[in-house]
């Protein structure tokens, strides 16, 4: 077989950049996924959708991903349930205080109506919250949350109408070149001969990497999220609400809430198995931050890996060492928000296009030329 490009991971990365791809009219876009569509990181996020970042690049590229998600359905028939109630960030220091008020200036630069707000007016967004300790809050009214499956789908259906070929259950295991070039993948469903590899494939992405000689410095985390019984009154608008010094966050779930935070203790590996030792540091952020919860039985959860780079922000790029390696990685929890955006900009840098915006300070080469780039606004 043969391919003009095969794009590796069938997340929200890998379809978006599929579907951009073959609707451009590139010919023989190929992905591979060796699981099912959406069954890795995809599948599991917290469907988080947002322009509230501290670093330009994050904002733009979530931002733009944002009008994307407002017209998906129209674009792929595909329904998202994308509620946007907004994302609103809980600070208790001055130090977070002045960050996001830094943060919000950039982002009203950039034409994000985030603002700044009392912790009433915090309260009266998200009334589950205690306000004490609150300084202020950070809310964006464009922001909200979505289903993750439904968007991969709708952009796998979409790269199909368009000429894309997917292949479920075909895992890649190996990249064969001839000195500089790509000249062919190996799969579980044999060789396909390509010049083109485009490395989708979130937490697994070093691997991939790896097969083509490229150094791609990603590492899985698990991260766990619970899901609560119904809740009696909760607002329909109850924004995505997050206490940005214990990392809690909450959103509605269908009559209940989805409830998260990171774990310190944490260490990279790929289980996603999921356990309890993270609930203790749950109760007392509720505790702290939003007793309410305390009350609610857990009715269920999942674990799922986080990719996480060294300044905890994306690898978007090609590499230099080889020919026609490009790869979309590393975005360390804020991935599956920016899938739309980057499947634009990683369709452009394959067909030597200027991207809307520029992600060259985002390709892997900062790490050996010192120019980390991190990104504060991470949960």
């Amino acid at each position: 077989m043969r391919a003009g490009v095969v794009v590796v991971g069938g997340g929200v990365m890998g379809t978006s950049i599929a579907c951009h791809l073959a609707r451009a009219g590139v010919r023989d876009v190929v992905l591979v996924e060796r699981d099912e569509l959406a069954s890795g990181s995809t599948s599991k996020a917290a469907g988080g959708v947002r322009a509230q970042f501290s670093d330009e690049l994050n904002i733009q590229l979530g931002a733009r991903s944002l009008e994307a998600f407002a017209r998906f359905k129209e674009d792929t028939g595909y329904d998202i349930g994308l509620h946007r109630v907004g994302y609103l960030f809980l600070l208790s220091t001055p130090e977070d205080v002045a960050s996001f008020e830094a943060g919000v200036r950039l982002q009203n630069s950039l034409g994000v109506p985030s603002r700044l707000i009392d912790p009433a007016a915090a309260r009266r967004l998200s009334p589950l919250i205690s306000t004490d300790g609150l300084l202020a809050a950070a809310f964006s009214p464009d922001d909200g949350h979505c289903t993750p499956e439904a968007v991969v789908h709708g952009y796998a259906a979409a790269a199909r109408r368009h000429g894309a070929t997917i292949w479920r259950h075909c895992e890649l295991t190996g990249i064969e070149r001839h000195g500089d070039d790509i000249t062919a993948v190996m799969t579980s469903r044999g060789r396909i001969a390509t010049d083109t590899v485009i490395c989708a494939a979130g937490a697994w992405s070093r691997a991939v990497g790896a097969m083509a000689g490229v150094d791609l410095p990603v590492e899985p985390l698990r991260r766990q999220i619970a899901v609560t019984e119904p809740v009696e009154g909760l607002p329909p608008d109850l924004p995505m609400t997050i206490d940005f010094t214990t990392s809690l966050y909450f959103h509605t779930e269908g009559p209940g809430l989805l409830v998260g935070m990171s774990d310190p203790e944490e260490r990279p590996g790929f289980a996603t198995d999921t356990h309890d030792r993270w609930i203790p540091r749950l109760g007392a952020a509720m505790e702290q931050r939003a007793p309410a919860l305390l009350d609610l039985r857990r009715t269920g959860g999942w674990a799922g890996l986080y990719e996480l780079t060294p300044d905890h922000n994306a690898l978007i790029g090609e590499a230099t060492s080889v020919s026609r390696f490009l790869y979309a990685t590393g975005f360390s929890g804020h991935g599956f928000l920016q899938g739309p955006a980057v499947g634009e900009v990683v369709r452009d840098l394959y067909l030597g296009r200027v991207p809307f915006v520029d992600v060259s300070p985002l390709s892997v080469g900062r790490f050996a030329a010192d120019a980390l780039r991190p990104e504060a606004n991470r949960v």
